[in-house]
């Protein structure tokens, strides 16, 4: 409620809008009784019932209460204004903080989970905040007022009661802890649905290839029991609390009813002002009952609220400079280079390497070797554990990652199309881009064969399986001809496209790469021949570095790699 509260006092005008008509209502409900009380009292006068009088009563009670419900109706209309702001709010914080989480959270953590986060948690603490609202201002009021106007009615009374309300705060208390606990489990569980659910659909060939309906089946099915245990025992649990606390409640009530009678034969009480201290007791317990019939969707709400804060609060990526890199030349320099993802296990030890402006750099060596680890340092998606990488002398960690990234371009075996038009997908690193340049940047990555046969053309709309895995590919290379970056990485960039087709775009890229530093990550040891430096790795570290002849007439592993993909199967 804490971490809520600053969010909800950027709307303070819509909050004490919403106090002030929350007190008008009750105050207006609350004098109601009174003048019940009143008119009560007048029919019960000796031998004579005043009607002149108790109209008068009658007709005010009817102008406060159509007035009341007036404040309550726009009471509800500010609180619905100002919740969904405040979810809006913090929707919004949370996109733009995973767009600063470091990679390391976002490999850690499934995407269903932080979308069912930012989408579905959200809702519910929405709901859960729009109830609050209504019940807690009115709540407070209610309970202040109400025992102002006991207090002028009969103070004894009046201190029982306030003595005897710690029993239901206890009880409330008392169970609402465990089903809290309940809806926590139940939200985290929802969030391990919802990545099985994005996971198993968004590779549902691949399923289905493989046969693996049944198991995918009885994945879900056994998340899906957990959801329904977590659920009902949360439900459970919560649909205690207001029976338990209305049976404390009635308790009191009945104690006001019976300290009254005795009150009443002494003179101390009439009948119309104990009819206005019950309805008082009522109106005084009926917040505790309102509160504690919501409290499943409260529950709900403040655990979902958990799970949401705990996303906002992770760490952003840290030690951003500002300082900008102004007309790069491609000197890069990798000084005695450590890093592993887990700190137990090494990976990269103790990594140099030097490259001068232009050099066209190849990587090579079996998966898991650190090829794709060294382009993430590169490019800052993570941080060295020790050493340092600088660019044109400059060290990384002091250059900020935006200028250091779009210093690059990058084309990864691993495409991303977005929901959007060709043009919007083509022009992403550089928005300005006039529509001649676009087609230049496409013929050059061979892309503009198959974008003019689209309907549309350039305004085609694409959605992730509109088109092949090669016409995306040819679409991020040509992402790259348009910016022209000072550097280029491409780690495997052509393996989704035929033979021919790759010819042509190496052909391109081979022209891109002229007086460019270039890293090129590849398993196709034919496209890297003509590399100025061969960098090859094993176990994280260079094994063997030279130029393709040099490296073949070692005869080392580079050779043995090379050969091998050469060599006729008998």
């Amino acid at each position: 409620m804490k971490k809520l509260f600053k969010y909800i006092g950027k709307y303070w005008i819509l909050l004490i809008l919403s106090i002030i008509l929350a007190g008008i209502s009750v105050v207006l409900q609350l004098y109601v009784p009174v003048l019940f009380g009143n008119a009560i009292d007048e029919i019960v006068a000796a031998h004579n019932v005043d009607f002149t009088q108790m109209w008068i009563y009658l007709k005010q009670i009817l102008l406060f209460v159509v007035i009341a419900a007036a404040a309550i109706w726009i009471m509800n209309l500010v609180n619905n204004r100002m919740t969904y702001h405040i979810v809006q709010d913090i929707r919004s914080q949370a996109i733009r903080h995973i767009q600063k989480l470091p990679l390391s959270y976002l490999d850690q953590h499934s995407t269903g989970d932080i979308v069912s986060r930012i989408i579905a948690d959200t809702d519910i603490l929405s709901d859960g905040l729009l109830l609050g609202f209504t019940q807690l201002f009115s709540g407070v009021v209610t309970v202040v007022v109400t025992l102002i106007f006991m207090f002028s009615k009969n103070v004894w009374i009046t201190l029982m009661v306030i003595l005897l309300t710690p029993l239901s705060f206890l009880v409330a208390k008392f169970i609402s802890s465990r089903s809290f606990t309940m809806f926590k489990k139940q939200s985290e569980t929802r969030g391990k649905q919802t990545a099985l659910i994005e996971e198993m659909i968004g590779n549902q060939k691949v399923v289905k290839a493989f046969g693996y309906e049944d198991k995918a089946s009885k994945r879900f099915d056994e998340i899906n029991k957990e959801l329904k245990e977590y659920s009902q025992k949360a439900v459970f649990y919560s649909s205690l609390t207001n029976p338990s606390t209305r049976f404390v409640n009635n308790i009191i009530y009945a104690a006001v009813a019976l300290a009254g009678a005795f009150l009443i034969p002494l003179g101390a009480l009439t009948v119309g002002g104990l009819s206005v201290l019950l309805s008082y007791a009522n109106q005084y317990m009926k917040p505790f009952n309102d509160i504690t019939s919501v409290i499943t969707e409260m529950q709900n709400a403040l655990a979902c609220a958990t799970r949401i804060f705990d996303l906002l609060e992770e760490p952003e990526e840290v030690n951003d400079s500002s300082e900008v890199l102004e007309k790069v030349d491609g000197n890069v320099d990798i000084d005695h280079v450590d890093f592993s993802y887990d700190k137990s296990k090494s990976l990269i030890e103790d990594f140099n390497l030097q490259v001068e402006p232009g050099m066209r750099i190849a990587i090579v060596g079996p998966t898991g070797c650190g090829k794709t680890t060294f382009i993430n340092l590169l490019m800052r998606f993570y941080d060295v554990d020790s050493g340092k990488i600088c660019i044109d002398g400059k060290p990384i960690d002091e250059i900020s990652r935006h200028s250091l990234r779009k210093s690059f371009g990058m084309v990864l075996q691993d495409t991303w199309i977005k929901s959007g038009t060709v043009r919007e997908n083509i022009n992403f690193g550089k928005p300005d881009a006039t529509d001649e340049e676009i087609i230049r940047a496409a013929k050059e990555a061979k892309s503009w064969d198959f974008i003019r046969r689209l309907p549309q053309g350039l305004d085609t709309v694409l959605h992730e399986d509109s088109i092949s895995q090669g016409q995306k590919q040819l679409l991020c290379i040509t992402r790259v001809m348009l910016c022209l970056p000072p550097m280029l990485i491409l780690d495997e960039a052509t393996s989704s496209i035929d033979t021919r087709t790759e010819l042509q775009v190496q052909e391109a890229f081979d022209n891109l790469m002229k007086g460019r530093t270039s890293f090129v990550v590849a398993h196709r040891l034919s496209t890297i021949r003509n590399a100025s430096l061969i960098l090859v790795m094993k176990d994280g570290k260079i094994i063997e570095q030279g130029t393709h002849e040099e490296l073949l007439k070692e005869g080392g592993f580079y050779s043995h790699l090379y050969n091998s993909q050469f060599q006729a199967v008998s």
